[in-house]
């Protein structure tokens, strides 16, 4: 539909906008095309910083396979610390922050979009 359209279409180029933001818990936008890959219906490409592989989403549900130790219950899951909790939830706010002072709201904020890097640092 064309709302939907019109929804992608803005959602693209709020994406785009964070390209001239730099903040150490917001991922970066490297660069950006209006080009399609052939036969994908989409309004164009943007090309982020890699920050790796692992989301809070692993860390809190146990999948992150590099800090797995057995719990007793056999399900391998390392529990996150309250330390770590709170460093974490300090890096996803101050993320926030810095996106809400420049006019950007992230609109879908869980877990799975949360990434950690390898200096345990959310993005």
């Amino acid at each position: 539909s064309s709302k939907n359209s019109l929804a992608s279409r803005q959602s693209f180029w709020a994406e785009l906008n964070v390209a001239r933001l730099d903040h150490q818990n917001v991922v970066r936008v490297i660069a950006a095309s209006t080009c399609s890959p052939a036969g994908q219906d989409s309004l164009g490409t943007i090309i982020m910083e890699y920050v790796g592989n692992s989301t809070l989403h692993h860390v809190i549900y146990g999948t992150n396979w590099g800090k797995r130790k057995d719990d007793g219950f056999g399900c391998g899951q390392e529990s996150l610390s309250l330390a770590q909790s709170l460093r974490y939830s300090c890096d996803i706010v101050a993320g926030l922050v810095f996106l809400h002072s420049h006019l950007i709201v992230h609109l879908d904020l869980k877990p799975a979009n949360i990434f950690i890097t390898e200096q345990n640092i959310c993005k």
